[in-house]
């Protein structure tokens, strides 16, 4: 069986996948926190960043993301 690959940065299906929203909610997500966080257009954001944001305990989203 092979290891399951874990991921750093969070992209907008992942976020579709928790909050159900469009995909279109889920980039001006991104932008906004990215912009919150001073972090410049070039920089990922992280499942770590998002959750700290949104509230959401970080385990919660593992369960939901899965590569």
């Amino acid at each position: 069986m092979k290891p399951r690959t874990l991921r750093l940065c969070i992209y907008p299906k992942d976020i579709q996948l928790i909050t159900g929203k469009s995909e279109r909610y889920s980039r001006e997500l991104i932008h906004k926190i990215k912009k919150h966080l001073n972090k410049p257009e070039h920089q990922v954001l992280t499942f770590q960043e998002f959750c700290t944001y949104m509230g959401i305990p970080h385990e919660s989203v593992k369960e939901i993301i899965r590569d």
